[in-house]
């Protein structure tokens, strides 16, 4: 049996350099052939290139390998596996400069393309020319810049990804794959910065040109100081960052105000009905990239009723019954927690709204609560004694609900 190398790579050196938790650690083994793990009790897993078990550690190790392009698309590589394939060789293909550096047995780190440098200059740079090859790596650097939201772009990775982008290679992914890259980008810390690198890529209005569409639209500035509705967007991802929002809920902000960008300009700066609209665009883009459905219904949700959330303060117990029963806020009740959740990020990413008191959230949450606290058991029994049938029994229940919200009061939610 051959004699081979394991080394640490990517993400894992990558982030030790930085001083950060190590979550996941890859593994690169060099100068062996698949025969030599097996030999050496690794268990074969892998299907489109060898990728083995450790014997002891159960960890995931992969022979070094190089890949060439032959087909449009993240899926049209050819890989090369065998034991003279050199580790500069397989980080070569890896995508950015800060992910294609390794670490042997002793803790040395190997560092052919300058990685070091570039965490130090706090800069993402392409590795090679074969960074064109996968468009899968423009969304993963966009998710990247939403992680370390102090690094920049380098100038001449941008110029490849916007040549990559004419070239229609956007145009080959697969909805499994966008998804999974915008979702994972949108729990990062700032989320705000994967779009804006979409957007200097000129990706964004392949990927999602609702979005892209909402720059450069304006908004009446007493309510939206910072005017551009592309900009409220982004702040209010931001927001949803710092508050911890849920994927649901950050996917729904993200969805929220898509009706603006097609307002006719003569109607601008205002958006009348734009909420019928960001509900019928926020169903277009979940169907493109087959959004899970927890996401897509809550998009759904505030797309259509957050304006109402908004001006909620000034309802009566009437309408207020509506926007539950609309919301199917009983059957739902956490659900409509989130809506109110995505509401307060809306609220909140305005410029100098950041810190503004947003008590709609818990009054409709103490509403629900005082409805949901009807006995609706007494209330259907006490109407069938009546002689009550059918609609009359839940109009009865309808009554109770709204008896309660009528005799809320502020401090009962205290």
């Amino acid at each position: 049996m051959s004699a081979f190398q394991t080394y640490l790579v990517g993400g894992a050196v990558r982030d030790r350099l930085l001083g950060l938790p190590v979550q996941d650690r890859d593994w690169v083994v060099v100068g062996a052939s698949p025969q030599d793990l097996l030999a050496a009790g690794y268990l074969p897993v892998g299907k489109d290139f060898p990728v083995f078990l450790h014997p002891d550690t159960r960890e995931e190790v992969a022979l070094a390998r190089t890949e060439r392009k032959t087909a449009a698309g993240y899926h049209g590589f050819a890989f090369h596996a065998a034991p003279d394939v050199t580790l500069e060789q397989d980080l070569a293909r890896r995508d950015l400069t800060i992910n294609a550096m390794a670490e042997d047995a002793q803790g040395a780190v190997i560092d052919p393309y300058q990685g070091q440098r570039d965490l130090r200059d706090c800069v993402l740079r392409h590795v090679s020319p074969a960074f064109a090859e996968d468009p899968v790596r423009i969304l993963r650097l966009a998710r990247f810049a939403a992680r370390f939201s102090h690094f920049t772009v380098a100038p001449e990775t941008v110029a490849l990804m916007r040549a990559m982008v004419d070239a229609g290679e956007v145009d080959a992914l697969v909805p499994e794959r966008v998804w999974q890259e915008l979702s994972r980008g949108l729990m990062e810390k700032k989320p705000s910065r994967m779009f804006e690198v979409l957007r200097d890529a000129h990706a964004l209005h392949k990927l999602l040109p609702e979005v892209d569409a909402l720059f450069g639209v304006p908004q009446p500035e007493a309510h939206h100081p910072e005017i551009d509705t592309g900009v409220h967007l982004l702040m209010v991802l931001d927001q949803c960052a710092a508050t911890s929002a849920p994927l649901t809920v950050r996917y729904a902000c993200l969805c929220h105000d898509l009706g603006k960008g097609t307002t006719r300009k003569e109607e601008l700066p205002r958006h009348i009905a734009h909420e019928a609209r960001s509900e019928k665009l926020a169903a277009q883009v979940s169907a493109r990239w087959k959004v899970p459905t927890d996401c897509r219904e809550l998009a759904g949700l505030v797309a259509r009723e957050h304006t109402n959330v908004h001006q909620s303060e000034g309802f009566g117990a009437e309408a207020r019954l509506r926007l539950l029963e609309r919301c199917d806020a009983w059957r739902r009740p956490e659900r409509f927690a989130e809506l109110l959740w995505a509401c307060e990020c809306d609220a909140h990413g305005r410029l100098g709204f950041e810190q503004r008191a947003y008590p709609q959230r818990e009054r409709l949450l103490a509403n629900l609560r005082a409805t949901l606290a009807v006995d609706l058991a007494a209330v259907s029994a006490e109407a069938i004694a009546r002689g009550a049938q059918g609609p009359a029994i839940g109009a009865a229940v309808k009554a109770a609900r709204l008896g309660a919200l009528r005799s809320f009061t502020d401090d009962r939610h205290a």
